[in-house]
């Protein structure tokens, strides 16, 4: 899979057969109307695989499923592992594929971080290993059915964490001044509204409920940061590295937040027009 383009590492819901709506469990809270077992098909998934309130999850209690995003694991296992075969048929009722939706969402999360790799021209000399590392893993994530229950996607993550660090340098070197070090940082509520944080290290942070409106988040290093309920309005994300569709859909934004080119622009950001998973 070298060259794995972004529409192919995007949830595709038309081209999956509902799996993320059966295979995870949901726990009654602000983010889910009620509980669901893992392996229990939600009440409000329909026979053709479709969401009977997608265009209203938010209004209907669902927020937590207007975040979720699979990377396109969804539909490679629908179409492409199981060969388009229905988990209701299933000899096993789908057990087989609901467990194999988390293995390969995590494989489908690393291509998606070394595509971005292969496409930064400040990491061009990283470009030939990011290549050959996207080749493995999209060779792992075409592993017959039977051999899915083997594929150890932490290992994975782990042979290219330092690939994906010195990328990060490389492009992070770019940005003007004192490159600040927050990896990791509890910033919990914390009020960054127009702080300068361009080419910062926020690796891992703890952003949930950070103020972050018209920060200057240019060049930052946002992998695995956790903006649930950021307020990212008007605040400056262009060439920040990592950023994934999971951490816009669950901050705020508006029309003036100004994002990375691959993820889409939320649909229930403020002002938005754009489409946002689908």
């Amino acid at each position: 899979m070298t060259g794995a383009t972004s529409a192919a590492l995007r949830a595709d819901c038309a081209a999956c057969t509902g799996l993320c709506c059966v295979a995870l469990a949901f726990t009654r809270s602000a983010d889910f109307a009620r509980d669901k077992r893992a392996g229990e098909p939600c009440t409000h998934l329909g026979p053709a695989h479709r969401c009977g309130i997608h265009t209203r999850l938010r209004d209907s209690g669902y927020s937590g499923c207007s975040v979720y995003d699979c990377f396109g694991a969804g539909q490679h296992l629908s179409q492409v592992t199981f060969g388009g075969r229905d988990w209701r048929g299933a000899a096993d009722g789908g057990a087989a594929m609901f467990a194999a939706l988390p293995l390969m969402r995590q494989l489908h999360e690393l291509l998606w971080y070394l595509t971005e790799v292969l496409a930064l021209d400040a990491a061009a000399e990283l470009h030939p290993q990011a290549a050959r590392a996207a080749e493995r893993i999209g060779g792992l994530t075409r592993s017959p059915a039977v051999d899915l229950p083997a594929l150890d996607p932490a290992a994975e993550r782990a042979a290219v964490n330092g690939l994906l660090l010195r990328a990060s340098e490389l492009v992070r070197a770019q940005a003007p001044g004192r490159r600040r070090n927050r990896r990791g940082a509890d910033l919990v509520g914390a009020r960054l509204r127009g702080a300068d944080l361009r080419g910062a290290d926020l690796r891992g942070a703890y952003l949930i409920g950070a103020d972050l409106r018209g920060a200057d988040l240019r060049l930052a290093d946002l992998i695995g940061a956790d903006l649930r309920d950021a307020d990212l309005r008007g605040a400056d994300l262009t060439g920040a590295l990592f950023v994934t569709q999971t951490q816009l859909n669950a901050a705020r934004g508006d029309a003036g937040t100004r994002i990375p080119g691959r993820p889409l622009r939320p649909a229930h950001w403020a002002g938005s027009a754009a489409p946002g998973w689908s």
